[in-house]
């Protein structure tokens, strides 16, 4: 095994993602929530795994990244040694990265030193003499680019002879041969590290990156300035939403035809009955209402990784810093909240790198109203319903929900530190890297790997949940007199009419006009019933509520519902897309269900409610009680009502 370790900024993400291509795996180290990744890679005619290491600064044990990386270099975490490390280096911070080269020499961890962005220094006039450098480090240099994929082959070469255990171990240097030292970061020791790696430095290289550091000195400037930087991050923030709903617009109808001509060719070869129902509208309509808003899941995280990987991501850290602490938010709450856009489940794990408990569980408490992935695909059905082919506005929607659940976390952090977990917060240490062109392909990697969870989770939970809710929707059947009964007399004659023509085309209409009432008196209607009168107040009828309902184990599983609940009793030859079905809804009255009002208010609900029960389960696991979780799911559908009762009639009253 190979461990890849570097400090933060240096390209080992992407360095990483070159050896191992999409060959990676996704864990937790041993006795921790910090993510590990494991890939393999061919060296010497062999498979090797790669271990990818946390980012950090060095190894004196001070943060649980540094235990847990020194202890997987030791092979002292349940698992093996690794046979050799790769050290990524930054060769426009050459000083500062040959400190934590000089501490994996003292461990006695056969390596490699992968001189990094070897093309941006070049380009800046900065010049390392490798053969200097590895005479002075004791072991082999290969200077690459992780970015544009040169100097690869050398690495994995210069690997070949420690993976063999034919490589020769050089003495340490003086400085660094003075006993290890661990946790005393004060010590002598510790000092005269800093100047063997600011000498080394020093003698092994030529130049300094000049042109870099005035770009980035003119950028910052503008994008970490306390004003303007919040301007830049909105018009960013705005922008990003604008290209992803634009962008999206054709993939996903594209889907949304193959699902409907895949369901409709399925439900051709089926008898007429529950079997071809279950099939077409519990399987195929319910995977399938979600699955055309996997290109919208995918864009989002291609954008944001080039981003990241552009350097930008840090100076939004940088200015949201500032505001955050204003609120009583801890400066490396950032993290996990730029995370929990992804999903609230990991960045709940990641706050353990905040010290101080009080800070650790108001970030905790706030993090699950930041917008995560599972939100998407509602906020992308409510925009097709609201802004159709109308992408600016489309836009500003996904950008007014994602501010939306920002604010929200920020006020509610602000109440929690001033009553209930009252104390000063702890400011925020952020490296701002230099600015870079972000890597195309480690984007599309990333949009990969979220778009895969996605299916498969696709393929599992929601399946799992539309093929249940199908089955409440369904059951129990009315007896033919049961459904005459139970019909308005206008629908009941207009059926008896339809059937009486004979045709495939009568039936398919009495079908249509018979659905609404066997959903009413089947299983999920009769609860959907039940509990309307709690969501009446905010627009929601009691087909919505069913929706609401099932949503509490699963947000995005709403969309798979309203699929399963508006399938129901439709011919399938006729069957339109799921946004053209819910535009069609009326109420009794003959008002549009889904009216302006109806969709501001289901959004600003599912923008602000606890509907992810794994997360209620992260929650006790992390702040070890059910209390914390238990408030955390009251106050959160308490302030999701109240918000989307205001908007509801707020709207109601304004557009008549």
């Amino acid at each position: 095994m190979i461990a890849l370790i570097g400090n933060p900024n240096t390209g080992k993400t992407t360095l990483f993602n070159r050896l191992t291509g999409l060959r990676a795996k996704t864990a937790n180290f041993p006795g921790t929530t910090l993510e590990r990744r494991m890939g393999t890679l061919i060296a010497g005619g062999r498979r090797v795994d790669v271990l990818d290491l946390p980012g950090l600064y060095g190894l004196n044990a001070g943060s649980l990244e540094e235990r847990v990386s020194r202890d997987a270099l030791l092979g002292n975490d349940g698992h093996r040694k690794p046979t050799a490390a790769i050290v990524v280096v930054d060769q426009t911070h050459l000083a500062r990265n040959l400190y934590l080269v000089g501490q994996v020499r003292e461990l006695g961890v056969p390596l490699v030193i992968a001189l990094n962005m070897s093309d941006l220094a070049g380009a800046e006039g900065l010049r390392v003499d490798t053969a200097t450098l590895e005479r002075e480090l004791g072991a082999p240099v290969v200077a690459i680019s992780a970015r544009a994929g040169t100097g690869i082959p050398a690495l994995v070469e210069a690997l070949e002879p420690l993976l063999a255990g034919t490589a020769t171990t050089a003495p340490l240097p003086p400085a660094l041969a003075q006993g290890s030292c661990s946790n005393c970061a004060g010590c002598a020791h510790n000092a005269a590290r800093f100047d063997w790696a600011e000498d080394v430095a020093t003698r092994a290289s030529e130049g300094a990156p000049h042109l870099s550091a005035r770009r980035t000195a003119a950028l910052d400037r503008v994008l970490a300035h306390p004003v303007a930087g919040l301007v830049a991050f909105t018009v960013v923030m705005a922008a990003l939403f604008v290209i992803l709903f634009g962008l999206a617009e054709l993939p996903m109808g594209a889907i949304e035809r193959a699902v409907a001509a895949f369901g409709d060719g399925i439900g051709a070869r089926l008898p007429d009955g529950d079997l071809r129902s279950f099939v077409v509208d519990g399987v195929i309509g319910g995977v399938g209402g979600v699955l055309v808003f996997l290109p919208q899941i995918c864009l989002l995280f291609f954008l944001l990784s080039l981003l990241e990987d552009s350097g930008y991501l840090a100076r939004a850290a940088f200015v949201m810093d500032r505001l955050m602490g204003k609120v009583g938010l801890p400066g490396k709450a950032f993290v996990p909240m730029l995370s929990a856009h992804a999903c609230a489940i990991p960045a709940l794990m990641s706050t353990r790198v905040i010290e101080d408990r009080r800070d650790r569980l108001v970030t905790i408490l706030v993090l699950p109203l930041l917008t995560c992935s599972a939100r998407l695909p509602v906020y992308a059905m409510i925009a097709a319903l609201l802004f159709a082919g109308q992408p600016l506005l489309g836009g500003a929607m996904f950008a007014g929900a994602y501010a939306l659940g920002i604010v929200a976390a920020l006020t509610m952090a602000f109440v929690f530190k001033r009553s209930l977990l009252k104390g000063e917060s702890q400011p925020l240490v952020l490296e701002l890297p230099t600015y870079k062109m972000p890597s195309l392909r480690d984007a599309a990697m990333a949009a990969f790997d979220r778009g895969a969870v996605f299916l498969q989770k696709a393929g599992t939970v929601i399946l799992l949940i539309s093929i249940g809710m199908w089955a409440l929707s369904t059951y129990p059947k009315l007896s033919d007199a049961e459904l005459a009964a139970a019909m308005p007399a206008a629908a009941r004659e207009e059926a008896a009419a339809a059937r009486a023509t004979g045709s495939a085309e009568g039936n398919a209409r009495a079908a249509t006009l018979e659905a609404p009432t066997r959903l009413e008196h089947a299983a999920a209607g009769r609860v959907g019933k039940a509990i309307e009168p709690l969501f009446a107040p905010l627009g929601f009828d009691w087909r919505i509520d069913i929706g609401v309902l099932s949503s509490f184990a699963a947000r995005e599983t709403l969309v798979s519902t309203l699929a399963v609940v508006f399938a129901v009793g439709e011919d399938e030859a006729e069957s339109a897309s799921l946004r053209e079905a819910l535009r069609a809804q009326r109420r009794p009255d003959g008002r549009p269900l889904f009216d302006t009002a109806t969709a501001a208010s289901l959004l600003v609900f599912f923008a602000l409610a606890m509907q992810c029960l794994p997360t209620q389960a992260v929650t006790r696991r992390e702040t070890g009680s059910w209390a914390f979780a238990a408030f955390q799911f009251v106050y959160m559908t308490a302030l999701a009502w109240s918000a989307a009762f205001v908007t509801y009639q707020g709207l109601s009253r304004v557009l008549g």
